[in-house]
């Protein structure tokens, strides 16, 4: 299978640019659109979706990530079903256990097992099978059976949040573009889903991160938000599993020794202060930066490596020219000429 590509556009108001973004891509032959589901940060993603499938014909939608927190379980299946029906089939879940739109409220990210017993339910749920939920026999009566089914590909970091993904998910999402880390974090879950009697080998990788075509400098400046927004996640792991490397790689750890401080308010944007401590290093290593020759070599490195789908987190400068570099120079190399 060739890479897939997909496109992370922000919920920002007004509601109308991320559809527009949308439509633009699915013209340069990105196959599947996301968005955060963070609805303070930003509007609420949900109807905004519903304005992009309008604004598309083949593409699909999903979040990058939604949780089962802010959203009931239930309710969050329920709203990709009627997405699904309203896409007439072209919705995939992504789904983790909440950071940026749980801790702003004053909350912390989903317990693991609470996260794996939503899982479990949400996903025969929003596609049309009958489930057990607080003692309640439940069914979407309405899902067209007729529709494919919907996946559901699972985010995190940590073996546990991996285990979970092994054992429940379809894919396993990763938000950094480090073919190490990658394989660290493949094999965890694989090993997971091998334990459950799953095949491992049926967990797609599904990697996304920010992408800048032009001279390396400026793409590096543009994103050092990403690897400090991915220190979140880091700082949760070396308090849970310390950062000796014996459970997480210090290829994933090391980077955040000289973080400071980290601002929601700054989340995903560029020029953000938290992201001063990265390394230019750091910024190769996660994101997908340079000329459209330097980035077709990475992400040739990221196919081979087993990587299924690649989005890019749309949030640097220049979105349009982005879309078309992508458009007209990279994805027609990794996707072989188009008879």
């Amino acid at each position: 299978m060739a890479l897939s590509f997909g496109v992370t556009v922000l919920p920002d108001p007004p509601a109308t640019r991320l559809a527009e973004l949308m439509a633009l891509g699915e013209r340069h032959g990105f196959e599947i659109g996301w968005t955060y589901d963070s609805h303070v940060l930003w509007q609420d993603s949900y109807p905004v979706l519903a304005l992009a499938i309008q604004a598309t014909s083949k593409m699909k939608f999903g979040h990058l990530v939604t949780n089962p927190g802010t959203r009931e379980p239930t309710v969050v299946a329920s709203l990709y079903a009627t997405l699904h029906d309203i896409s007439d089939g072209r919705m995939v879940m992504g789904i983790g256990r909440g950071d940026s739109a749980r801790r702003v409220i004053g909350q912390k990210p989903v317990r693991v097992a609470e996260f794996e017993s939503a899982l479990r339910m949400i996903k025969p749920f929003m596609n049309g099978q009958e489930v057990r939920w607080n003692d309640k026999d439940l069914q979407l009566k309405w899902v067209r059976p007729e529709l494919p089914e919907i996946p559901m590909w699972v985010a995190g970091y940590g073996p546990r949040a991996l285990g979970v993904a092994g054992r429940v998910g379809d894919g396993v999402i990763i938000q950094l573009a480090d073919p190490e880390i990658i394989q660290w974090i493949m094999s965890t879950a694989r090993a997971a889903a091998e334990e459950a009697g799953r095949d491992p080998a049926a967990l797609k990788c599904i990697v996304c991160a920010p992408s800048h075509v032009g001279p390396i400098e400026d793409g590096r400046e543009q994103t050092r938000w990403f690897p400090a927004m991915v220190s979140n996640h880091v700082m949760d792991l070396i308090e849970r599993y310390g950062a000796d490397g014996s459970t997480i790689p210090t290829a994933l750890t090391d980077f955040v020794q000289a973080r400071k401080f980290y601002d929601y308010s700054e989340h995903s944007r560029v020029g953000a202060a938290h992201g001063e401590f990265v390394t230019d290093e750091i910024c190769d290593r996660f994101s997908v930066l340079g000329d459209t020759e330097q980035i077709t070599a990475k992400l040739r490195e990221l196919e081979s490596i087993g990587v299924d789908h690649f989005s890019i987190y749309l949030m640097t400068h220049g979105q349009e020219e982005t879309l078309r570099a992508y458009g007209e120079h990279v994805i027609p190399q990794l996707k072989g000429v188009v008879s």
